[in-house]
């Protein structure tokens, strides 16, 4: 990781000090207000580019941790995120709604540093990687209809719209970018000049889109303080219960280390900077459950660099089944 991605955490508590800062003066939140969703377009543009749709057809190569991972992702983390919530978050239904969508929208680019840090199967984590977002795309709106339409006020073509805004417009754009650059720079100079460039890209624009968010928001972030801090405890509970199942399931199908590491990543990682742009543009009257969103970034990094850590450490100690061909094949 470079400089900024591995301060990532930091940048986001920047913006976040200086947007509550900048939020006092007087003027300010209205413009902020209206830089948030430019900001998101153009972190979710640099997102989109790198992922290679084209991988789509990999990923049948090893089904066991593939159709495992959707499954978990698709299936099981919504259903966990709608009881963590009625158990923390009954009494908040927009932080219950924040929490929701968070959880339904697995990471499409991180997880895959954390993978390699713990020395994971990368390529079978890149194969997944558009799975889950052609997955989250489809059936964001139906979890959020489904889940999400009897906690807070939710009309049909709102979300439909702005599900086709923040996410089908970057990603055709994104994707329209990547094919022209392979095109006329080809893939040598678009893997090694373009792709590496898109991660500090998204994290400075994400850090502006959060402050711009607490800037336009202040007074109602001042005034609730302890709602944020509240919705931590559901989210590292979904680690802690998923990191479980993560290796469970390991363990029931036999997966080698490797799998394993890949696995975990899959069902553990959150894609919280789109999730946060869908509800910039479907609950513009609800700040609540965008700014419920922002504890993602803040803990997702700090989790995954532990969970990396507790991986290495199973390593270490040959807790778990190696996969000796992939270690004869590195040596």
């Amino acid at each position: 990781m470079d400089v900024v991605e591995k301060y990532q955490t930091v940048f986001v508590l920047v913006a976040i000090v200086v947007g509550l800062a900048l939020g006092q003066v007087s003027g300010v939140p209205a413009v902020a207000d209206r830089l948030i969703l430019p900001f998101l377009m153009v972190m979710l543009f640099a997102a989109f580019a790198g992922i290679p749709l084209s991988r789509l057809r990999d990923a049948f190569g090893n089904r066991r941790v593939v159709g495992s991972s959707l499954l978990i992702n698709f299936i099981w983390s919504p259903l966990l995120a709608v009881g963590l919530g009625a158990v923390f978050l009954r009494d908040h239904p927009a932080l219950w709604v924040g929490l929701i969508m968070l959880m339904v929208t697995p990471c499409t680019d991180w997880y895959l540093v954390f993978t390699d840090i713990a020395d994971g199967d990368v390529p079978l984590a890149t194969s997944i990687l558009p799975y889950n977002l052609v997955l989250q795309l489809v059936l964001l709106p139906v979890y959020l209809y489904a889940f999400a339409g009897t906690l807070v006020e939710l009309p049909l073509g709102v979300l439909v719209e702005s599900v086709v805004l923040v996410l089908v417009v970057p990603l055709v754009l994104g994707g329209l970018a990547r094919w022209g650059l392979i095109r006329t720079k080809g893939r040598e100079w678009v893997a090694r000049r373009f792709l590496p460039k898109l991660s500090p890209v998204q994290i400075v624009f994400l850090s502006l889109a959060i402050g711009a968010m607490f800037a336009s928001q202040g007074e109602v972030i001042l005034e609730n303080p302890e709602l944020l801090a509240l919705l931590a405890v559901p989210v590292i509970a979904f680690y802690a219960i998923n990191l479980g199942v993560g290796f469970g399931v390991g363990r029931l199908l036999s997966f080698s280390y490797r799998e394993m590491v890949c696995f975990n990543n899959t069902i553990l990682s959150r894609n919280s900077p789109t999730a946060l742009a869908i509800a910039v543009v479907a609950f513009p009257n609800d700040p609540l459950i965008p700014l419920a969103l922002v504890i993602g970034p803040l803990l997702e990094l700090p989790l995954l660099g532990i969970i990396a850590q507790v991986h290495l450490a199973i390593r270490n100690r040959e807790w778990w089944p190696l996969d000796v061909a992939a270690l004869r094949g590195g040596s």
